[in-house]
């Protein structure tokens, strides 16, 4: 695939020709990380949640779910079923727009009054 940017020395636009071995490379350390993260957070989501998660699976949202094959990853290093949601970088302007409808919700919750998250 041919990309194009800046060239970091002289700063004049540039075109190169990258492979999807180059792509895979570059953003493997990436990947793992969002893996670890999703084991760690399964692992410490209380029992109830996790057997929800479990039966009813992860879904991804935003640019990442677009990424192909992570979907695969994922579900073969949790055992989870994983889907790639409808528009994934849609939903999650929209989901920020409809909890916008519960803020009153949100702004009681013990948890987030405990983090100051909304103040």
């Amino acid at each position: 695939m041919e990309i194009r940017g800046r060239d970091t020395v002289f700063g004049l636009p540039k075109t190169e020709t990258i492979t999807s071995s180059e792509v895979v490379e570059a953003i493997t350390d990436t990947i793992d990380d969002m893996i670890k993260a999703v084991v760690e957070t399964l692992e410490n989501a209380p029992p109830e949640l996790a057997a929800d998660i479990m039966d009813t699976g992860i879904v991804l949202t935003g640019g990442g779910a677009m990424l192909r094959y992570l979907d695969d990853v994922i579900k073969e290093k949790t055992n989870i079923p994983v889907y790639i949601a409808e528009q994934p970088l849609d939903c999650v302007a929209l989901g920020t727009g409809k909890s916008l409808d519960y803020i009153d919700h949100f702004k009681n919750s013990p948890t987030i009054a405990r983090r100051n998250i909304l103040n």
